[in-house]
């Protein structure tokens, strides 16, 4: 029986382009959009990001030196942002599961990404816990980001249940004795919760 639904953010419940974002920094700096991601992966930037080694001003501000970046904070922010697009999962599935199980997002993000979705998606309201790369210190696969979410479901791994759409993350979660499957759609997802019992509506 299961006592807790986990949720992958980026791809399950909103979906996103990253090169929304590097089409609206081109105007900001002397590199093409399809140069920014070459010049980004040279370094570990953003993963130090992710996993909460430094903090947004620093992350600005390097990243406004790796690509001569000319523009303010707030501004950057907004960009960095701009990757988000449509919602995939509906708002009422999300309380209906919140209402009978344990509801927690786990995402690999960081806090200018977050922050930025907290304001302008109203259905992170109904996650009771929130785990998140940047603030746990790790990022999926590793085990540790995992063993975290458990800890706040307050139940065993086996009565998780987990989607993510990335493979990789899918058989880390299964690893760990979690109940975890590849996202597809919210027609696949309603399949899977009708398979194990677990109620939405």
């Amino acid at each position: 029986m299961h006592k807790a639904v986990i949720f992958d953010l980026g791809r399950v419940l909103v979906n996103f382009d990253f090169k929304r974002g590097y089409q609206a920094l081109e105007g900001h700096c002397p590199y093409p959009a399809a140069e920014i991601p070459r010049r980004l992966a040279a370094g570990s930037l953003v993963e130090r990001f992710e996993t909460g080694l430094i903090e947004p001003r620093d992350f600005v501000a390097e990243m406004s030196a790796v690509l001569d970046l000319d523009i303010g904070y707030d501004r950057f922010c907004r960009i960095w942002s701009s990757i988000f697009t449509e919602t995939l999962v509906p708002e009422t599935m999300l309380a209906g599961l919140a209402a009978r199980y344990r509801l927690l997002l786990l995402s690999n993000t960081n806090a200018i990404h977050f922050e930025g979705l907290r304001e302008s998606h109203a259905m992170l309201r109904h996650f009771h816990e929130l785990v998140l790369s940047y603030e746990v210190k790790a990022m999926k696969p590793r085990p540790e980001i995992f063993q975290a979410a458990i800890a706040r479901a307050g139940c065993r791994a086996e009565e998780c249940f987990y989607t993510d759409d990335i493979a990789a993350f899918v058989t880390a979660a299964r690893n760990l004795g979690i109940d975890a499957v590849q996202f597809e759609s919210v027609a696949q997802l309603e399949r899977e919760f009708a398979a194990r019992g677990i109620r939405w509506d």
